[in-house]
């Protein structure tokens, strides 16, 4: 029996303060402690691993393959995640996370120890698949492991474990890599990961499959080797201007036309009320966020001058703010029923996208932009977490494994087609630097709309059977 959206919020017992300080009490304490390791580790091998890239390409006399090595991580990630789902439903999820462990760590040292391009790149795509088994077996143990009262607030403490390597992640990594070398940016992270491993596993360990879930889950793995490959020619057609391009766009739209409603639940694509919807609404957010972030840096410094440092500083506030909405959808005292707050961050994340358009007005100065991205930034902290916790609640234990991967592929898939949406809407519109105010104008206009979209339709995460009683008493 699944809960409800309506039903998740806690205001009535048991679901008390004191349920929720038991996080961290005896009975979760080593395995919070441990999720929120390997959270932190990954967070930084992330956002080191971006600052790290360019010099690593380089000394490998690899430029012209730079994005492949970005590509590759995006690919087998996707079929780790729908893996991780199918395994998690059969077998439980210490396989998938001992996998997911292992591949991870083989990557980083193949990548950290390549002398050439092609065994870097290789090590990436072992990454990939590793963080994409890691991310839904985390999943599935929350599911598991934590009752719905507690879900909120650890949901919320993963969120803020994002935070710190997101302020000092790049500079570290700048100084690793400038002082001893961009291999350690990848080397040094396996052994700092065995400990929150090793406090972990006892209670893994004891998350089997259920009986249920043992004979109704789902293969699914061709049509994830089919979506990443779509998606991996969508990324390559990007970086091209030619026919092959157009080529490329075709064949990736097409396999993952045909791959993607078997990776995700029947409706999703509609916006079916209840699961279909709140699987959607991850890749909407997910989709219209980065879709603008990753042009507020470049808009920032050509448009409106400011050095690179400042204009870091921007993502910065989001990252912070992120933590923050976060925060406040995990507090015992927040009433507000969840539908609610997914949509209220969804319609901050598309106000906050569409002030950005004002930061392109010179009468204004750039520090607006900074405002609107904290604004958005609260919203995705909001609606992220909250979307997570409803998915959970609305999943029997036989599909939790199926939809915590469902959730992760809508959240990939719609960060690849918006940002590579907004990469060719510049790319078509671009001119000359400090010229690009349309570009950036039509960018943030639309990825605020698809948010915004996406707020209009949350009052669907509510299922049917959430709404009799509504309907009982006004009749």
């Amino acid at each position: 029996m699944t809960a409800t959206a309506d039903e998740i919020p806690c205001d009535s017992p048991p679901c008390g303060p004191g349920d929720l300080e038991r996080v961290f009490g005896a009975e979760h304490r080593a395995l919070t402690v441990g999720i929120l390791a390997v959270v932190s580790l990954i967070a930084f091998e992330a956002m080191a691993v971006a600052t790290a890239m360019p010099v690593a390409v380089r000394d490998l006399d690899g430029l012209p393959f730079y994005s492949l090595a970005f590509s590759a991580f995006l690919t087998t990630s996707l079929i780790g995640m729908v893996m991780a789902g199918d395994i998690s439903d059969r077998r439980g999820p210490l396989l998938p996370f001992v996998i997911a462990v292992v591949t991870f760590g083989i990557g980083l040292v193949l990548s950290g120890a390549a002398t050439s391009m092609w065994p870097f790149v290789l090590g990436r795509a072992i990454q990939g698949f590793g963080g994409g088994l890691n991310i839904v077996a985390l999943y599935v143990v929350i599911g598991r492991a934590y009752p719905d009262a507690l879900r909120p607030r650890l949901f919320s403490a993963m969120a803020s474990a994002w935070v710190l390597p997101a302020i000092i992640g790049p500079s570290i990594a700048g100084v690793v890599a400038d002082e001893l070398s961009w291999r350690w940016v990848f080397l040094a992270v396996p052994p700092l990961i065995v400990p929150a491993v090793l406090l972990m596993l006892p209670r893994i360990r004891s998350l089997g499959a259920s009986p249920a879930a043992a004979g109704a889950a789902r293969r699914r793995t061709v049509p994830a080797v089919v979506a990443g490959v779509g998606v991996a020619a969508l990324q390559y057609a990007g970086q091209r201007l030619d026919l092959l391009a157009l080529g490329l766009l075709v064949v990736g739209l097409g396999m993952l036309a045909v791959s993607v409603p078997h990776l995700l639940p029947a409706g999703t694509l509609q916006a079916r009320r209840g699961l279909p919807t709140t699987i959607l609404l991850r890749g909407v957010l997910a989709g219209s966020f980065f879709g603008a972030e990753t042009f507020v840096p470049l808009m920032l410094i050509e448009q409106r001058g400011m050095a690179t440092a400042l204009a870091g500083l921007t993502l910065t506030g989001g990252a912070v703010s992120w933590s923050v909405g976060s925060w406040i959808q995990g507090r015992p005292r927040t009433k507000a029923p969840r539908f609610r707050l997914i949509q209220w961050g969804t319609g901050l994340v598309g106000l906050g996208i569409a002030s950005m358009s004002l930061a392109l007005w010179p009468a204004l100065p750039p520090l607006v932009a900074g405002a609107g991205w904290v604004i958005a930034g609260l919203g995705m902290g909001l609606a992220m977490s909250s979307v997570n916790v409803v998915m959970l609640a609305q999943s029997t234990e036989a599909e939790q494994g199926f939809n915590s991967a469902a959730l992760q592929v809508s959240d990939a898939l719609g960060s690849i087609l918006f940002i590579g949406i907004s990469g060719a809407i510049f790319a078509g519109l671009h001119e000359r630097e400090g010229a690009n105010a349309d570009a950036f104008l039509l960018i943030y206009l639309l990825m605020a709309a698809i948010a915004l979209g996406g707020a209009a339709a949350a009052s669907r995460v509510r299922s049917d059977a959430a709404l009799e009683p509504a309907r009982s008493t006004a009749g």
